[in-house]
């Protein structure tokens, strides 16, 4: 994901990362707080380096971790963190399929053929599939913290379906209202 670095403490977090090659933590903070469950994520790429210190990196997301503590003494937020693993529970070959088979119907009805398929051998391939789609923060949470492939893609399965349905009614009811301006009731109910 693209982020665009232009605050003093992360402008020095950055540096750091990209001077010792480190990953660094990713928390979603909002107005419900901060989350306990974020992700590790390095610096694959800077982008642009602005005269003023600014920075457009692209960052990959890792591995990720529970905060156990936070710590001080640092410009930008630390804590201590542990791993998050999975609990065993892989999907079945027919989930596995059916998730891959709605990507592939989600790219093709939001006509967006510019987009990387995802590794279908992957173990995480409920996070391959949910990098590729923007869900909003909320969600992509809800997705990080769930400890379960197979209830991972399930989930997808279901937002999957929803986009899928809301994009085709969207794309149907420009196409008619361009036409003569007259909406089927089928697709207003």
């Amino acid at each position: 994901m693209p982020l665009h670095i232009f605050e003093p403490r992360y402008k020095e977090l950055i540096g750091e990362c990209l001077e010792n090659e480190e990953e660094f933590g990713l928390v979603l903070a909002d107005d419900d707080g901060r989350r306990e469950v974020g992700t590790r994520a390095a610096v694959i790429k800077v982008l642009q380096i602005f005269d003023d210190g600014r920075l457009n990196v692209v960052v990959e997301g890792r591995d990720r971790f529970r905060i156990v503590v936070d710590t001080a003494g640092r410009a930008f937020s630390t804590s201590e963190v542990e791993p998050v693993e999975d609990d065993y529970d892989p999907p079945a070959d027919e989930d596995v399929r059916r998730a891959l088979e709605l990507f592939a119907k989600l790219v093709q009805v939001a006509e967006a053929s510019n987009v990387d398929q995802p590794d279908a051998a992957s173990e995480a391939l409920s996070f391959e599939i949910g990098a590729r789609i923007d869900l909003g923060p909320d969600l992509k949470q809800e997705l990080l913290e769930i400890r379960s492939e197979r209830e991972r893609l399930e989930r997808l399965r279901e937002l999957m379906e929803i986009a899928i349905r809301g994009v085709s009614m969207e794309r149907e009811v420009r196409k008619r209202a361009a036409g003569n301006g007259r909406v089927s009731r089928r697709l207003v109910d």
